[in-house]
C-alpha cells in the first residue's frame, strides 16, 4: 500500500490542494451569504432563495470537498510519514478546527432556514476571517515546517 501511495504522491497532493481550494472558497462564501440572507425579510421569496443557495453550497461544494480533503490528506500523511512530525500535528489541529467551523456554519444555516437569526452581520463578517487565518497558518506549517 505504501508503495502505491508513493507512486501516486503527486496526484494525491494535487487533488488535496484542489479540494482544499474548493473547501476554502465555500467557507469564505457561506458567511457572506448569511449576511445577505439576514438582510432579507423572513417570509419573503428572497429569504427562500438564500436558504436554497446556502443548502446547495453546503451539499454540492462544501460537503464533498471536506470529505476529499480529509481522505487525501490522511493518505498523504501516511505516504510521507508525517504522523511523526510536529508541524503535521499543528496542521492537523488547525484542520480539525476548520472542520468544526464548517460544522458550526452548517448548523447556523439550519438556524437561518428555521428563521432563527442569532448572529449580527458584524459577527458574521468577523467569522469570515476564521478560514483565512487558519489557511495562512497551515500554509506556513506545510511550507516552512518550523518544528
Amino acid at each position: 500500500m505504501h508503495d502505491l501511495l508513493a507512486t501516486l504522491y503527486y496526484w494525491l497532493k494535487a487533488g488535496h490542494i484542489i479540494f482544499v481550494i474548493f473547501w476554502m472558497a465555500g467557507l469564505f462564501m457561506l458567511p457572506r451569504l448569511f449576511v445577505y440572507h439576514q438582510e432579507a425579510a423572513p417570509d419573503s421569496p428572497e429569504n427562500a432563495a438564500w436558504i436554497d443557495r446556502e443548502r446547495k453550497l453546503l451539499k454540492i461544494i462544501l460537503m464533498p470537498s471536506i470529505v476529499v480533503v480529509w481522505v487525501l490528506g490522511l493518505l498523504l500523511a501516511y505516504a510521507t510519514g508525517a504522523w511523526s512530525q510536529g508541524w503535521f500535528h499543528a496542521k492537523l489541529l488547525l484542520v480539525l478546527g476548520l472542520s468544526g467551523y464548517h460544522g458550526y456554519l452548517s448548523a447556523y444555516a439550519g438556524k437561518l432556514a428555521r428563521g432563527e437569526r442569532t448572529l449580527t452581520g458584524k459577527q458574521l463578517r468577523l467569522l469570515n476571517e476564521v478560514p483565512g487565518i487558519a489557511v495562512a497558518l497551515i500554509v506556513v506549517l506545510v511550507i516552512i515546517k518550523p518544528f
